[in-house]
């Protein structure tokens, strides 16, 4: 999600944004919460699941053959490189969602998506974000009640989610880039709301004067700091900034992904058993993973594996992308570079 990089090659931007996609803050805060065993049972519930190899079978990119060395044959935890959707969802679903997101009650979207990849050895990262306006061949998705979805062409990306939920959207993404994914994780509005109160609010600087009223909020340009609502709001903006497409609002996200970690990282929960609790219930309560994260131990064994990945290892990416030559508010992959990117992730 980087604003930076509109309609130009890749840029290699390194960042403090994402250091392991936020998994160790979220392991480290479960297991200092979970010191009891109804709190551990509370917190391991909240998280919800989809099956998405089962339900996709066979018929995805294969997993990479990995030869393990001595040293990774030796430790406790894997080693090998991973792949990991990630997605935060406008769903309007239940009362929560539907104040803080308003509009039609039915149906969500994914309106942030990022495929974060981690090196072999898990000293390194790269995030790469795929804007919701590109036209993509969305392919045939499995349906829960045994049909499909047809095969729909020059279809905006994120309506992947929208007409199969997060098989889907695995599904298109693996689709585009010929990258397997081995994760899935989605947040959803409420519980991003929940997670920037229950830390006291994030503070954010903005580079332009904000007004709009799709996502109901003024900000001068300045410093400010934001509730849970605002925070939302801010992560939703996209008109009245930049040219008001996608692209623009990619930049404000990576803006409050930082803010919130940095948040976290001078808030010292550990001293703070209750603010602790609030903050593993908000992380584990708006998640929906696959199933080989869906429990404390998924995520605190892989937040554990990606102690050594430091923020400076870290780099944040924007599919490169150019304006569709047949509807000038969309996007399409700028080729080769798109699949260049995609390449090196393999």
């Amino acid at each position: 999600m980087n604003g930076d990089d509109e309609g130009r090659p890749v840029g290699r931007r390194r960042s403090r944004i994402w250091k392991a996609a936020g998994l160790t803050l979220a392991g480290v805060l479960v297991a200092g919460a979970a010191t009891g065993g109804w709190v551990y049972w509370h917190l391991n519930s909240n998280i919800k699941s989809v099956d998405i190899d089962q339900a996709l079978g066979d018929d995805r990119p294969a997993k990479p053959t990995v030869t393990p060395s001595p040293s990774a044959s030796a430790s406790p935890l894997p080693t090998e490189a991973l792949n990991i959707l990630v997605l935060g969802s406008d769903s309007r679903s239940g009362k929560e969602n539907q104040a803080l997101g308003g509009g039609d009650s039915t149906g969500a979207r994914s309106d942030t998506a990022m495929v974060v990849h981690i090196d072999a050895g898990r000293t390194a990262a790269t995030v790469v974000s795929i804007p919701r306006d590109t036209l993509v061949t969305r392919p045939s998705c499995p349906l829960e009640d045994g049909g499909s979805t047809a095969v729909a062409y020059r279809a905006m990306f994120n309506s992947a989610y929208s007409v199969g939920g997060p098989v889907c959207a695995v599904k298109t993404v693996e689709s585009i880039t010929n990258v397997r994914m081995d994760h899935y994780l989605e947040i959803d509005f409420a519980g991003f709301a929940k997670l920037v109160n229950a830390l006291g609010g994030v503070t954010v600087t903005t580079d332009e004067d904000i007004d709009d009223s799709s996502s109901h909020l003024t900000l001068e340009a300045g410093t400010h700091h934001l509730n849970g609502k605002q925070a939302l709001a801010l992560a939703r903006t996209r008109h009245g900034i930049g040219d008001g497409s996608d692209l623009g609002r990619i930049g404000l996200q990576q803006k409050l992904v930082k803010a919130l970690l940095e948040q976290i990282s001078s808030t010292d929960l550990l001293t703070s058993p209750t603010k602790l609790y609030s903050v593993a219930d908000a992380i584990t309560g708006s998640l929906t993973t696959d199933t080989g994260l869906d429990s404390l131990t998924g995520l605190m064994d892989l937040g554990r594996s990606l102690q050594g990945l430091s923020a400076d290892q870290v780099k944040t990416v924007t599919m490169p992308v150019v304006q569709a030559p047949s509807d000038h508010n969309r996007v399409v992959a700028d080729e080769p570079e798109a699949s260049e990117l995609w390449e090196s992730l393999r």
